[in-house]
């Protein structure tokens, strides 16, 4: 374990409140899960029937490639509680890797710049990924993983950006390697946050390429509005998933993550088509791999965002079709919604949240030029 200082007290925060907090709704920083309303159906998906556009998520400076998907828990500088924070991954010519912008989308609609990143410190450029939490605390976390002329850059880095938008802290090294995706355990009323990032460039940049470099990683951070966060700790959960490049993604590799009730991490093995899960997530000592295989195949195409709905079922975004498909923990595929049906909906659909009180999906659609948010309710 890569401790950086040591804080009892941080330590014995997560022990004491993460069992407690994880049943209760609202500690997933961008999961923005709540109960299920009376008379449900089976299924979280089931009840949705429609589509609609929130608002377009290219700002002023043209930004596109609609990517990291969060929900603001609560208002505090400039942002607004309920409202969806949304990064982009390209630029204004479609250059993959070059996206430096988040937009905040109203949740009735319309959207406004919450922030244009410039950062020196994280190594070889920007270019923001779906990694992307907003805690309670009024930090935002976002991933970045860069390209120059068309090629990876760098191994990125974790940007910490304050209510207001403006770059704070970088975090660099310490198992951060093409950070792709996060979820959050959002314990801000303690004065922590475990931050869970899948990264792929751990076969593809540096000396001893493998087709298996994927990770998952867990920092703990300090988070509280007062402070900027400090790194605590840095542990690898998870390691040996496929990743490698890819001439129309850049690169393809563990994407999604999601934080369940009794600690179990599930993770989108996208050249897999499959669902792992990591058990012990918050407490574990030791490397998990792979993790278990919850499912696979099935409705599950390349599976990409993924977050965990109220009732506690996998919502996964496919991105090799236009669908979202709800898993059980138990591996059973119970719901599809086909939410995209330009050009098969293959490539369009990346992040996703759940709306509060659990009423819709939000997703975001890259295609041609719809760089929009969109809900499924």
């Amino acid at each position: 374990m890569k401790r950086i200082r040591k804080s009892a007290a941080a330590f014995a925060a997560i022990a004491t409140t993460a069992a407690g907090m994880l049943v209760a709704g609202g500690v997933l920083a961008g999961s923005a899960s709540a109960a299920q309303p009376a008379g449900h159906p089976s299924t979280f998906l089931g009840q949705f029937h429609h589509v609609k556009v929130v608002a377009s998520t290219v700002p002023a400076n043209g930004d596109v490639n609609p990517y990291g998907v969060a929900v603001v828990p609560r208002s505090t500088g400039d942002l607004r509680r309920g409202n969806i924070l949304v990064s982009n991954f390209n630029d204004k010519t479609n250059a993959q890797g070059t996206g430096t912008t988040i937009v905040q989308v109203g949740s009735h609609g319309g959207a406004k710049l919450f922030a244009k990143i410039h950062d020196p410190a994280c190594p070889d450029g920007v270019g923001l990924t779906t990694a992307l939490v907003a805690l309670r605390s009024g930090w935002v976390i976002v991933g970045s993983l860069p390209t120059k002329k068309g090629n990876i850059s760098g191994p990125g880095c974790l940007i910490v950006l304050d209510p207001w938008g403006h770059v704070r802290k970088t975090i660099t090294g310490h198992g951060i390697d093409g950070p792709w995706d996060m979820t959050a355990l959002d314990l801000s009323g303690k004065g922590v946050a475990q931050l869970f990032v899948t990264n792929v460039l751990g076969g593809i940049l540096g000396k001893h390429h493998t087709m298996h470099g994927g990770t998952v990683q867990r920092l703990i951070i300090t988070s509280n509005s007062k402070h900027v966060p400090r790194l605590l700790s840095s542990r690898r959960i998870g390691s040996g998933f496929a990743a490698r490049t890819d001439p129309n993604a850049l690169v393809i590799g563990p994407t999604g993550v999601g934080l369940g009730r009794s600690g179990m991490l599930y993770v989108a093995d996208t050249l897999n088509s499959r669902i792992a899960a990591i058990p012990n997530a918050i407490f574990r000592r030791s490397n998990g791999g792979t993790g278990r295989t919850v499912t696979k195949g099935g409705k599950l195409m390349g599976p990409l965002g993924l977050v965990l709905a109220p009732n506690g079922h996998i919502i996964t975004a496919n991105g090799l079709d236009g669908n979202l498909v709800e898993t059980t923990p138990l591996g059973k595929q119970v719901a599809v919604a086909t939410v995209d049906m330009n050009m098969g909906g293959a490539g369009n659909l990346f992040g996703l949240a759940i709306k509060p009180g659990g009423r819709g999906v939000y997703f975001v659609d890259d295609f041609s030029a719809d760089n929009n948010l969109q809900l499924l309710f």
